[in-house]
């Protein structure tokens, strides 16, 4: 008997309420991909997207990364 469903949050969920029992063996097999799934490959990633400003944090303090608090906050500095 064939099911089907679709993927959510990385979970192969059944669209029909089925009672299969626990410990099954199933087989998953995708299917071709739809335009939604064509067209999510057309969105840049995070990367993509920030890649122009990698690199770019000019002039900051050598201790930036330790004392960032002190820099934002006003905390005392850690030494």
């Amino acid at each position: 008997m064939t099911y089907r469903g679709h993927v959510c949050n990385g979970v192969v969920v059944l669209d029909d309420a089925v009672a299969l029992p626990e410990g099954l063996d199933v087989k998953v097999e995708p299917m071709e991909s739809g335009p939604a799934e064509s067209a999510a490959k057309d969105i840049p990633t995070l990367y993509e997207r920030l890649e122009p400003f990698i690199g770019k944090a000019e002039g900051l303090p050598p201790d930036a990364s330790v004392n960032l608090d002190h820099y934002l906050y006003g905390v005392p500095k850690q030494e």
